[in-house]
Formats: C-alpha cells, structure tokens, sequence
C-alpha cells in the first residue's frame, strides 16, 4: 500500500466516522471513554514495556534530558492518563445545546448551536499522553481525530491507540473516530495538512520549527501556538514569601513545558531583598541563571543575557533575569519579548495586578499564582489539546468548546419573508 493511498484511506474513514460521531449521545460517548480508561488499566504492564522501547531508542539517539522526560511513561502518568479520561467524561456536553435565542419582529426565533468542527489533525511530538488527551477531547466534542505522533514515542502511541480503539468499540462507535498514523514517515504529515476534503482542522504540537511548517504549508485552518516564552513579574508590592515559591515552581516544577518560566523580571526596590536567595534555591537545582546588567550587580557570578535570550524558549534549566523600574516597564517587555502565552504578576495591590490583566496580551494571565497552572486539567478541562496563542477562535488552553463551533439556527411556523 502506498503512504499516498494509505493517508487518502485514513481521511476517508474519519470523514465517515465524524458524521457518526456528529450525531452520537453523550451517553454513548462517556460510555466510550470509560472503556477507554478501563483499556488504559488492562494495558499497563504493555504500555510501560512499549514505553521502555521508545526510552532506549531516543537515548540512543541523544535525546535531552527535557525530551526524555516528556517521553516518559510511569504509573503516575499513565494514572493521569485514565483520569483525565474520566474527568472529560465528567464534563457537561457542549453538543446541540442552544444559547441566544430571542424572537425577531418577523415572528422567527433565532439562535446558535453548538456543533463539532468535523475531523481534527493532530501533529506532535514526544509526549505520548497527548494521544489520550486528544482523543477524549476531540470524542466528547463530537469530532474524529487523525494523530500523527513523533517517531520517538512511535511503540507508546500504537500501544495507547489499541487501548483507545477497544474504548470505541465497546461503546457502539466506529473504530475510526480515532485513527493513530502507524507510519514514521515524514511525508504523511505533509499529506495530513494537504486533505481540506477530508479534515477541517489542523492542531501542531511540538517544537516551533514543527509548528511554523504546518501553519506556513498547511492547506486547512490551523490552531497554533509558537512558543511558551513565559515570564513571572514580582512588583515591589509582593509577598515575598509568595513570590519565591512561585518562582520556584514556574521555573523547577518540570523544565520541559510550554507554561514554565523562562524569564523573571523584578521591580528594582524588590530585587537586593529577593534575588540572592532565589538565585541560591535555583543555582542548587542546576538551573543556570542569565541576567541584565543591574542583575549583575546583585549576582555577580552569573553571565550577562543576550537580546536573543529574552526572546528564548529554554525548555530546560536556564533562565534569564532582568530588574525593571517599574510594572509598566515589565509590562513594555513582556508585550515585545513574550509569546502571549502565561504571564504572571506577583504582588498585594490590586490596582497594579487590575492593570497587568488589562494590559498584558497573553493567553492567560495569573496573579499571584505560578505559571504552571496554564493547563487544561487544571482549568478543569480534563484535558487539552494544545495552548493557543492565536486570537481567532480557541485562545488559551483547547479544551471541549475550543473544538466545537456554531451555527445559527431559526424556528418558525410557516413564516414567510415579505420583502
């Protein structure tokens, strides 16, 4: 079989599954995702040996220590994996449900339905749990979803998609709502973005090479986000206390992922008082500290960042610190240097975290809370597809809503237009 008809068979069958799926019951679909959950349960022991594979092979490779770790499949995860599955099932469907509707002077009532988006790609690298997210999301909302995971998690996924496949099978619905590409060849991605007939949707993870391929390459709407250039703000106002361990878990909780800190700015009055301790606390987990030249001063040690590191990404234990004047000062660099993905403001006046909200243009914006939380589980979720930087659409965590549309619809009883 050729990768052409092989693709082409695929997008056939999740256009026919999606309008299955388009009309299938909440019942039917949690009753999915519960035989799901209890699939993932049954498969452990396979799931971690399918696992192993993928560690070996991408420490053979030379994969990071960020990468490996997003490879990684323990109990724990796995554990997340099947509540994840529960918590989506727990969650109110958005199908058909109804909103706006108001009757008109023409004696019609109209309003708008919530609908899925059809069929959904996926494109996405090394985290193996991201199958599972995307396929309770996208079965809930009502859509069929093609996934294309990286090669390195190729025996992790195969072993998820068996588990996902007896889920929907158990439950009354077509085994191809959700299809997992069994091929590692490149090509297939460039073909899965090329199918307007077939998907209606493209949703990248991964890297921002990846994610600026498919948004430039893609011949269907896509929902994207570039990059996680986070950053924590603490105000001369903070709680100290706060502010250092939210600093702490922005940066150290996991390095690999979109919603760590990658920059910390603090407000000149606060920094003599914050920065040595925190440098201290970070320096002893191995993250290795870049600074402004007012950084410097305090933290004689670390070297001097770059224009480029202000805009950098990390993934990994670095950051880069800079001392501003004032919040407005944060605010001008987070605008300039961020990738509107989660900001954080630190700090006991109201007035001035009003103003961060206001004026910050990201995704999501917390106060006095770690970045950490930018996160569909924990928005209560369930899960997430992705974190959307764009404004059109779906902006922040991708849950349920992000994956459904509307249309309008009008009731009337013989009503005719006059004019």
């Amino acid at each position: 079989m050729s990768l052409e008809f092989y693709m082409n068979q695929i997008g056939q069958q999740a256009r026919a599954a999606s309008r299955l799926l388009a009309k299938a019951s909440t019942k039917q679909k949690n009753m999915a995702l519960f035989a799901m959950a209890d699939a993932l349960e049954s498969a452990r022991p396979r799931l971690i040996a399918e696992n192993a594979k993928d560690m070996d092979n991408g420490r053979d490779k030379g994969l990071d220590l960020a990468l490996l770790d997003r490879l990684l499949l323990d109990d724990k995860r796995i554990d997340g994996m099947i509540e994840g599955l529960k918590q989506v099932a727990s969650l109110p469907d958005p199908i058909g449900e109804i909103s706006d509707m108001v009757y008109l002077p023409s004696g019609i009532q109209r309003g708008q339905m919530r609908v899925p988006l059809g069929v959904i790609g996926i494109i996405y690298e090394s985290r193996p749990n991201v199958t599972i997210d995307a396929a309770s999301l996208c079965l809930k909302s009502g859509n069929a979803t093609i996934l294309r995971g990286g090669s390195e998690a190729f025996y992790s996924n195969q072993a998820i998609a068996e588990a996902v496949t007896q889920g929907l099978v158990a439950a009354g619905l077509p085994e191809y709502a959700v299809q997992v590409v069994n091929t590692t060849d490149r090509e297939a991605v460039g073909m899965l973005i090329s199918m307007p007939e077939f998907v209606d949707v493209i949703v990248p993870r991964g890297g921002k090479g990846l994610i600026e391929r498919i948004s430039k390459d893609a011949r269907v709407p896509v929902i994207k986000h570039l990059d996680g250039n986070c950053h924590v703000y603490i105000d001369d106002e903070a709680d100290l206390e706060k502010a250092f361990a939210i600093a702490m878990n922005a940066k150290t909780r996991r390095y690999g992922v979109c919603n760590a800190m990658e920059s910390l700015l603090v407000h000149e009055a606060a920094a003599e008082s914050i920065l040595p301790k925190l440098a201290s606390a970070l320096q002893a987990k191995g993250v290795v500290l870049v600074g402004c030249d007012q950084t410097r001063t305090i933290l004689s040690t670390i070297d001097s960042a770059t224009e480029e590191d202000w805009y950098t990404e990390y993934l990994a234990p670095k950051l880069s610190i800079k001392i501003v004047a004032d919040m407005d000062e944060a605010i001008v660099h987070i605008n300039k240097y961020g990738s509107h993905h989660t900001d954080a403001i630190v700090s006991q006046n109201y007035s001035k975290t009003r103003a961060f909200m206001t004026e910050v243009d990201s995704s999501s914006v917390m106060v006095n809370a770690s970045t950490s939380f930018a996160d569909g589980f924990e928005y209560g979720f369930g899960a997430e597809i992705g974190i959307s930087t764009d404004k059109i659409h779906a902006r922040g965590p991708v849950g349920l809503l992000g994956l459904t549309s509307q249309k309008y619809v009008v009731l009337g009883d013989g009503h005719t237009r006059d004019n």
